[in-house]
């Protein structure tokens, strides 16, 4: 039986934060996946964190792992790094100067446009259009008028601006920079530890927030769910309602042990988020991104659920 897994591991906290592993594995005879695992660094029965992680990915045998923090460097410091700073800043002023067109055409109706866009409206669609889409949102012209910082950001930054900024700012109220929500410590740990790894161990990258929009996009949760994640009073009962919906529609199947941890444990939930990115590594069915993201570099995980 050709059994495939998957492993995830959500670090973005401090030295001595608890963080999670989790594994999913696949079951062709009955066409099922399984949370096989899903454990904190603490409850590994040896001396170290670090020596966990290597003992986790040994014990059960994980040639792909996914991560919550950049494995490539910034854009500066990556291949042919003047060109694809060059071209990301390119398409930014064709965005800006294309915007621009439509306000001194008819700047009347611009702003009649422009006020209507900005109206809060609790029951809108979040994916009526995409962010590149024109009118630019205020919020997205501020963030490319912002420049792209090529020692803060990677070329993939600005993909995921394009197709994610104001989802993101709207559902989660923050934004997307690959070196702006993780401590250099955990790269540098990571970077340290991961040499020890099997060489065969594929890493790949993907972001929580990013996964739960695609989640959403493909009807799988409501955006309800995701607007009571964070709440402290009814934050429990929001993990439970997604992952049973994540259960139910993508067919995973999860104890009751586990899935205790996961509602209590707003890390492990995350850990699991990722893992569902790396379930679509196995079923081939992540989004290509153009070269000029560096995939080979990023290896940058945008889900595609399918539903």
């Amino acid at each position: 039986m050709d059994i495939k897994n998957i492993g995830s591991l959500s670090m973005k906290g401090g030295r001595n934060d608890n963080f999670y592993f989790c594994l999913i594995e696949f079951y062709p005879e009955n066409g099922r996946w399984f949370l096989k695992s899903l454990l904190p660094v603490k409850d590994e029965e040896v001396s170290s964190n670090d020596d966990a992680i290597h003992a986790w990915i040994n014990n059960f045998d994980v040639k792909q792992l996914v991560v919550d923090f950049p494995l490539s460097k910034p854009a500066s410091e990556s291949v042919d790094a003047e060109k694809n700073i060059n071209l990301v800043q390119s398409k930014i002023k064709s965005l800006l100067d294309e915007d621009q067109k439509l306000i001194n055409q008819n700047p009347k109706k611009y702003e009649q446009e422009r006020n209507k866009s900005d109206e809060i409206v609790y029951n809108r669609d979040i994916f009526s259009k995409e962010t590149a889409h024109h009118l630019l949102s205020r919020s997205f012209k501020r963030r490319l008028k912002k420049g792209f910082l090529p020692y803060w950001n990677r070329t993939l930054d600005f993909w995921v601006w394009k197709y994610y900024y104001d989802q993101i700012l709207e559902m989660f109220n923050t934004s997307f920079d690959s070196f702006g929500n993780v401590s250099l410590m955990v790269l540098f740990r990571f970077n340290y530890i991961k040499k020890n790894f099997p060489k065969i161990v594929e890493l790949f990258e993907a972001n929580e927030q990013i996964i739960l929009i695609e989640l959403l996009r493909s009807k799988i949760i409501l955006k309800k769910d995701v607007a009571l994640l964070s709440d402290i009073d009814l934050g429990l009962e929001a993990r439970l309602d997604t992952i049973k919906k994540i259960e139910s529609k993508l067919d995973i199947f999860i104890y009751n042990h586990d899935l205790e941890i996961l509602v209590k444990n707003p890390r492990a939930f995350d850990s699991f988020l990722l893992a569902l990115a790396g379930q679509n590594v196995l079923k081939k069915m992540n989004r290509k991104l153009p070269e000029w993201t560096l995939p080979e570099e990023t290896k940058f995980i945008i889900p595609d659920f399918g539903q």
